[in-house]
């Protein structure tokens, strides 16, 4: 999605328990009351002189005020979704009364926003976000409500959207903490993570990145936040125009490089980027822009919304192996676009971290490796994640086939849950027995230590999936066919 448009479910308590009650008693109130009602109409007509006036219009007003009021409130308690736009917010049902009955907020009337909470692990009934209106009202939403990653989007919506919200140190602290948890990193010790700062942020080099707030050309860039960064490049959520959300992908070359290697780096990443924007495919996020300010170099993607496969596979484990195999097909499809084009493109950078699950069920690939090869090339130092990098990628030689290493490793941490071990043929069967010999083997091929030794292309990838597939549904048409 170009733009932040998310429907983020709230179920609470209350709203639970209030459409299992309604349910229960749909019989009463949707049968029994109205046949009530309509024996008792059929009496009045019959003996309109004989009944007493005033208790004839009490019964006949409760009679048919039952129905109406558990149709309010069924829909209220099914009411669960806080719908959310550049425009501004939308609540459950529920919320009205805190929320003076308005339920639909613009971002210009959010004036600020606190939280209480004890701890991320497992939220409380009294934890709870506190959005405040200058045009009265509030919104106390239940964390235990909200699915974590739905509230690190409501949160990162607020912090966006909501420019002139005052946010709580503590919510900001909360929303951090929140993120990295998500991603994985809640186990960090605070000295590993400030060691792991120091070291991603000034390793050897004077590069420092962007802070919130900073402007990019000349205006109609303005950076949200940091979403990765390491030595010599950085990845940043972006606004653009103030409007659409963008990812923006910095490089920088360090100042002790010779001129020689950095006019070198230079030209490869602007010629690399103008190969990148020419791409058009659904499930490839789209680049945007190519700029160069401050000696800076610059990628502008498209904001895909959706959960990366490795937050998937943390929250829910393994994957099934009918799904993987789908999905196994769809990252095939994508390589195969990618080293089709004139010259191939080497994504380099092929991980659960760069592959989003949108909401349909289908995979985004949303990072390249043009930045990274811009500077590897200018200092000579590695690029990627070591556990999903072939060989001779390591060596600086990266081929078509190092794509198809990377995507075994992304195949075994799907199918397992845990990353490959770096520079080794992967067999997931060895960590989890439940794993089929076909998929074993198709991991190890792409995971051959031997660019030779992996299938040829990610089309042959492609074919041995529909292979395995259209076997498996071969040796289920006898029993269906005899059931």
């Amino acid at each position: 999605m170009a733009e932040l448009e998310l429907s983020i479910a709230y179920k609470t308590l209350p709203a639970r328990v209030g459409v299992t009650v309604m349910g229960a008693l749909l019989p009463v109130w949707g049968l029994v009351v109205p046949f009530c009602l309509g024996l008792f109409l059929s009496l009045v007509m019959r003996m309109p002189q004989s009944l007493p006036p005033v208790l004839t219009a009490l019964v006949l007003l409760i009679l048919m005020l039952i129905p109406v009021l558990s149709v309010v409130v069924t829909a209220i308690c099914e009411d669960d979704q806080i719908l959310i736009s550049k425009e501004g917010l939308s609540f459950p049902l529920i919320l009205l009364p805190k929320l003076a009955f308005r339920r639909e907020r613009l971002w210009t009337d959010l004036m600020a926003a606190s939280v209480r909470w004890s701890s991320t692990r497992s939220f409380q009934g009294s934890d709870c976000l506190s959005l405040y209106f200058r045009s009265g009202g509030r919104a106390n939403l239940a964390l235990k409500g909200i699915a974590k990653t739905d509230l690190e989007q409501l949160l990162l919506a607020v912090e966006v959207w909501g420019g002139n919200c005052k946010r709580e140190p503590l919510l900001i602290e909360f929303q951090n903490t929140l993120q990295n948890e998500n991603k994985g990193l809640e186990h960090l010790s605070y000295t590993q993570m400030w060691e792991e700062e120091l070291r991603r942020r000034f390793n050897s080099t004077s590069f420092v990145p962007l802070e919130p707030g900073r402007l990019l050309q000349s205006g109609r860039l303005r950076i949200v936040r940091q979403l990765a960064f390491g030595g010599l490049s950085a990845i940043y959520l972006a606004q653009s125009n103030e409007q659409r959300l963008v990812v923006v992908k910095e490089a920088v070359v360090p100042s002790n490089a010779d001129q020689e290697s950095r006019c070198k780096a230079s030209e490869l990443f602007a010629r690399e980027a103008q190969l990148l924007i020419r791409l058009q495919h659904a499930q490839i996020a789209q680049v945007l822009d190519h700029f160069v300010e401050d000696g800076r170099n610059y990628l502008v993607l498209e904001y895909i919304d959706g959960q990366d496969l490795r937050q998937l596979v943390k929250q829910h484990g393994a994957q099934p192996e009918a799904l993987v195999l789908q999905w196994t097909g769809e990252m095939a499809g994508i390589l195969a676009y990618l080293h089709g084009q004139h010259p191939p493109i080497i994504h380099r950078d092929l991980t659960p971290d760069n592959l989003v699950l949108r909401e349909d069920g289908s995979l985004v690939l949303i990072d390249f490796g043009a930045a990274n090869e811009f500077v590897g090339t200018a200092t000579g130092t590695l690029v990627g994640k070591q556990a999903y990098i072939a060989p001779e990628q390591f060596r600086g030689k990266a081929v078509t086939q190092s794509d198809l290493y990377a995507l075994g490793c992304t195949l075994y941490f799907l199918l397992t849950g845990a990353d490959p071990e770096a520079l080794s043929v992967s067999e997931p069967r060895e960590r989890a027995s439940q794993v089929s010999e076909e998929i074993n083997g198709l991991v190890a091929q792409c995971t051959s230590l031997e660019a030779k030794g992996r299938p040829e292309s990610a089309e042959q990838v492609k074919a041995a999936v529909q292979a395995i597939v259209s076997t498996r549904v071969a040796s289920l048409e006898p029993s269906l066919s005899g059931g």
